[in-house]
């Protein structure tokens, strides 16, 4: 049976590392990410002397297996030779045996020295997604000049907790100012731009001069200058392209660039995005 109900009661153990893997995978991602501390803040590798550099407690999700330094330690850093620079490799190596059994542990990639540039060792190639017996997952390189190491430089992809894209994502309140019944506004903002999705039916028939407007809605947002676009609606009047949700200060409106007669129950449907200046 190749179909299985992983998270369901089976009678029998039947949820393998695969499993959880190819599920946490989906969910974060199919590379290597470095998680959030309990203090909020993403650990880094220093170096503890010479010869060693310390390695915090980290949380890792590498190809959807989960990778804990539980106690900080240390890896050897062998001694630079004067003259010439090097870049090693402080890696997650994960090694898994004939038996399937699955083991991680910090390791070294050791570079090659050289009078110029120096450049990365070569990571050797393996995947955890496809079964490799060992996969190395650089989390910092170590740049050595001559005898004396530089400052650890993080290497492995940051991954924010959701609550921060959550946070990231602000809800726009809007006040309706429009006295037609059929009328709805949502919006938000993200990283300071905002974008407001509108549909509205105009009750009756109505007048619009050219660049003026009927104010539809106030947000508890400012925009930081003026934006439109198309407010498409089913009018037989041509020039729909001449017709638009507009936005300037806090105020959402229908504007029209012509002097413009908007039949009765015509309906308006369209979105605006614009950078705020307030939240």
């Amino acid at each position: 049976m190749t179909t299985t109900l992983i998270t369901g009661k089976g009678g029998t153990p039947h949820i393998t590392s695969g499993d959880m893997g190819a599920m946490q995978a989906g969910v974060i991602g199919n590379g290597s990410y470095l998680l959030q501390g309990a203090d909020g803040k993403f650990p880094a590798v220093t170096m503890q002397d010479a010869n060693h550099a310390l390695i915090p407690v980290l949380n890792l999700v590498v190809e959807g297996r989960y990778a804990r330094v539980t106690e900080a330690e240390t890896a050897t850093i062998e001694s630079g030779v004067s003259g010439r620079n090097r870049n090693d490799l402080v890696c997650l190596k994960y090694t898994r045996n004939g038996q399937n059994i699955e083991t991680a542990a910090i390791a070294v990639l050791k570079g090659t020295p050289n009078t110029g540039t120096a450049a990365d060792p070569t990571v050797p190639s393996g995947s955890i997604h496809s079964a490799s017996g060992t996969v190395w997952i650089p989390i910092a390189r170590i740049p050595i000049s001559g005898i004396t190491p530089g400052t650890p430089v993080m290497l492995i992809k940051q991954l924010p907790p959701m609550s921060k894209l959550w946070d990231s994502v602000t809800p726009i309140h809007f006040t309706k100012l429009t006295s037609d019944p059929e009328f709805t506004i949502s919006g938000c903002v993200v990283n300071g731009l905002a974008t407001v999705y509108c549909r509205w039916v105009n009750k009756g028939t109505f007048g619009n001069k050219a660049w003026t407007g009927v104010a539809l809605a106030s947000m508890d947002v400012r925009s930081g200058g003026e934006s439109f676009n198309m407010f498409v609606d089913n009018s037989p009047e041509d020039r729909m392209q001449n017709r638009f949700l507009y936005v300037v200060g806090n105020t959402v409106s229908f504007r029209t660039s012509y002097d413009a007669t908007i039949p009765a129950n015509t309906w308006h449907a369209g979105s605006v995005s614009f950078p705020v200046t307030t939240v």
